[in-house]
């Protein structure tokens, strides 16, 4: 059984940070492209970033140069590493995996969801 297990969100300072780990387990991490999305009340699940099996590494618009995705396929673990955070982030962040496919940025192409963490940037 594939399970995915996000940590490390919480309530932040406009200009702060927060990192964001996503536990693997069930699946074959290392073949797997890993991505982070997040969704705020009342809009759409969104795409921040997605890191391939070969560390390929893609960002939506409005978090390149502050959010950094990593993977440790040793620890089964990816991270987000979210920097200078505005309230504009606030959301809860989904991990989410997949095996095959080439949709990277949208919800659909990915198989596997964790439960979601909250991240809430003050003003």
């Amino acid at each position: 059984q594939v399970q995915l297990v996000e940590s490390g969100g919480g309530l932040v300072q406009a200009g702060g940070s927060l990192r964001l780990s996503c536990a693997a387990s069930g699946l074959n991490f290392n073949s797997n492209t890993m991505g982070w999305f997040r969704q705020a009340p009342g809009k759409e699940r969104e795409f921040v970033s997605a890191i391939r099996r070969s560390g390929a590494t893609y960002y939506a618009d409005s978090v390149k140069g502050r959010f950094t995705i990593s993977r440790d396929n040793a620890n089964n673990t990816m991270y987000l590493q979210m920097n200078s955070l505005k309230p504009e982030d606030t959301a809860v962040y989904y991990c989410a995996g997949r095996l095959v496919g080439n949709i990277l940025m949208s919800p659909r192409g990915y198989d596997y969801w964790g439960q979601g963490t909250q991240v809430t940037v003050s003003s």
